[in-house]
């Protein structure tokens, strides 16, 4: 039974701690059910122990990190919150942190608690990320860190650390698929209503999302058909005519609301789904390209190296997971 142990303080993010905590109770009743037995035993521990007043205003239940003294810890999973970026008001914490990650197989962070690891020395030396709007703040205030400000997650070694809030829910499933398999991980997500497992290089900004954020709800309709249609004839005069305007206003007034050009939406749109295909599925590489829109695998090439620097097949080495390590050509 390996122990997880999950560090809590004073104005800690409540999601931080209790979306990994369920991953990991999740898992055990399911492996318990396919005859498994209990893989993870969860502890949630604080400096002084007793209740912990998270962000929220809701208190949680910790028991003192000196009951752990003399027993190993399998993964040490510190979360984010203010508590953690304001080192002083965790005073010995970090030490603390430090001491016990050398004994522990694994350690990760969930949104700003990199800080805290960070703080601790763990992260000198080491790729990490975090919050996106945290990351410059880490990358200042530790140097020796190289600080990734896109990935969902970032293992490194030991190390883990992941982007923010729900995002310690994808860094716990890649947890439990490292232990248990991906069979029971994706249970897991599915037990949990995720929509989508996320493997750790998929970018902590959704291109469908900052569209619905820029935007006033004029497009809104129009964004959710262009991502169900990534294959079909998307330049202007298509869109403008879904939205009953003539392609020199729609043009305008879609890069006035918006601050890109309708092409350019459009790219990264397919280009989002270019990379989750190359992350999960071992969909050959010209098809993938087909299928997002891209028409064929050199348009698609210039599209991955003008936006991320690296050509496709290059990104689905780094970054392909499970039954995507083998891929066809």
């Amino acid at each position: 039974m390996r122990s997880i142990v999950i560090v809590a303080f004073d104005q800690a993010l409540l999601l931080d701690i209790a979306g990994p905590l369920q991953t990991f109770a999740t898992a055990g009743d399911l492996a318990a059910e396919a005859g498994l037995g209990r893989p993870y035993r969860v502890s949630v521990v604080s400096p002084r122990g007793g209740p912990v007043a998270t962000s929220s205003g809701l208190q949680l239940m910790s028991a003192p990190v000196a009951s752990l003294h003399g027993k190993a810890i399998d993964t040490l999973i510190v979360p984010g919150g203010r508590g953690a970026r304001q080192d002083p008001a965790q005073p010995g914490l970090a030490a603390w942190v430090a001491r016990r990650a050398g004994g522990a197989r694994r350690v990760c962070s969930v949104c700003t608690g990199a800080f805290l690891l960070a703080a601790a020395g763990l992260l000198d030396g080491r790729r990490a990320t975090t919050h996106w709007a945290h990351c410059a703040r880490l990358q200042e205030l530790h140097p020796r860190v190289t600080v990734e400000a896109d990935p969902i997650f970032v293992r490194d070694g030991q190390v883990w650390t992941s982007a923010g809030v729900t995002a310690g829910i994808d860094l716990a499933l890649a947890l439990v698929e490292e232990d248990l398999g991906r069979a029971l991980a994706l249970r897991v997500a599915r037990q949990l209503v995720v929509f989508l497992k996320r493997p750790g290089g998929q970018s902590q900004f959704s291109a469908l999302l900052e569209s619905q954020a820029s935007d006033d709800g004029s497009f809104e309709r129009l964004h959710q058909w262009m991502a169900g249609h990534l294959a079909d004839d998307l330049r202007v005069e298509t869109l403008a005519a879904r939205v009953g305007m003539s392609p020199r206003n729609f043009a305008r007034v879609y890069a006035q609301r918006l601050g890109t050009t309708p092409a350019k939406a459009v790219e990264r749109l397919r280009l989002e789904a270019a990379r989750r295909a190359l992350e999960e599925s071992a969909v050959p590489i010209e098809r993938v390209a087909r299928d997002c829109g891209f028409g064929d695998e050199e348009r698609m090439r210039r599209a991955f190296l003008r936006q991320l620097g690296v050509p496709p097949r290059q990104y689905r080495q780094r970054f392909s997971r499970g039954d995507a390590a083998t891929v066809a050509a």
